[in-house]
């Protein structure tokens, strides 16, 4: 081993190892190296020193300046608290009408009912509140329930075929499944419900619709009425509009006719508090068209 060799074209000493002819240098290291590990010692001390750093069993060190992450977020939430009762107190404590007439508040309501809606709603709804097939279009002015306000409040808070005690109720019977009506009755019953709400196609003859009317009248018109035009007290949908929870085509209304329907809401009042459900409520009634 070569000791003291100097390498002629560098000028530093070799460490005096070689590899097939190529010997390593004994390069040092370089002054920046020392002052960056200098540095990040120095600032160690100082973080350590200054800010909440070291655990202490239990506890930990404190640091000069006394920060505290817990504090700072404890802090945060409190004063977002304080920002949002702002707003909140001025929704729960006005009218419909008047927070409808508010373009501030309608703001807050806007931002935060989406929220409530996408989390709570929107998987029957949808995120655009048009429903789908055995979910209502919240979008519309055809209500089972009622459009109000506060019948929108009411059915959010009790539910439809829920176990709250006051919930909403309705059930259309099985009319084929149960052997109330027979093929050639629904089937005609079928045809006169479709001209309700649309023109009859010319292969359906007005003696068939005649006949249908006959059999909605002894055991539809009950529920939805004896102009098919529904029945808020009962839910029955209004059969006379262009809006359908099922499909307006024959087979769907067959299928409803023969099988019964039975529509499930759950109750809102234990999960969300009364302000969120009156947001939701005002949230519903921003996205309804004319």
């Amino acid at each position: 081993m070569a000791v003291e060799e100097r390498d002629g074209h560098s000028g530093y000493l070799t460490t005096g190892h070689e590899w097939n002819g190529i010997k390593e240098l004994n390069t040092p290291v370089p002054r920046l190296v020392y002052l960056t590990l200098a540095v990040t010692a120095l600032f160690a001390v100082g973080y350590w020193i200054l800010m909440p750093a070291f655990p202490l069993g239990s506890t930990f060190t404190k640091g000069l300046l006394g920060a505290d992450d817990r504090t700072a977020v404890t802090a945060a939430v409190k004063q977002a608290q304080t920002d949002r009762a702002r707003w909140t107190d001025l929704i729960a404590a006005k009218s419909y009408d008047d927070i409808q007439g508010d373009p501030r508040l309608m703001a807050q309501v806007r931002a935060t009912g989406a929220v409530l809606f996408g989390d709570n709603c929107a998987a029957c709804h949808q995120r655009d509140a048009r429903g789908g097939n055995g979910f209502p279009n919240l979008t519309t002015q055809s209500w089972l329930w009622g459009g109000t306000p506060e019948a929108i409040a009411e059915t959010i808070r009790v539910g439809v075929n829920a176990a709250h005690p006051n919930t909403r109720v309705s059930q259309m019977p099985a009319f084929g499944r149960d052997g109330v009506l027979k093929r050639d009755e629904m089937e005609n019953v079928v045809a006169y419900v479709m001209s309700l709400s649309a023109p009859p196609a010319g292969k359906v003859s007005a003696d068939r619709i005649a006949a249908g009317k006959a059999v909605f009248t002894a055991n539809c018109a009950a529920c939805h009425g004896p102009e098919g035009r529904g029945n808020l007290e009962l839910g029955a949908p209004n059969l006379t509009d262009s809006h359908w929870i099922y499909g307006s085509d024959a087979t769907a209304l067959y299928a409803g006719v023969w099988g019964g329907l039975q529509n499930q809401m759950p109750s809102w009042e234990g999960r969300l508090s009364a302000l969120d459900r009156k947001i939701l409520v005002l949230y519903i009634l921003d996205r309804r068209g004319p």
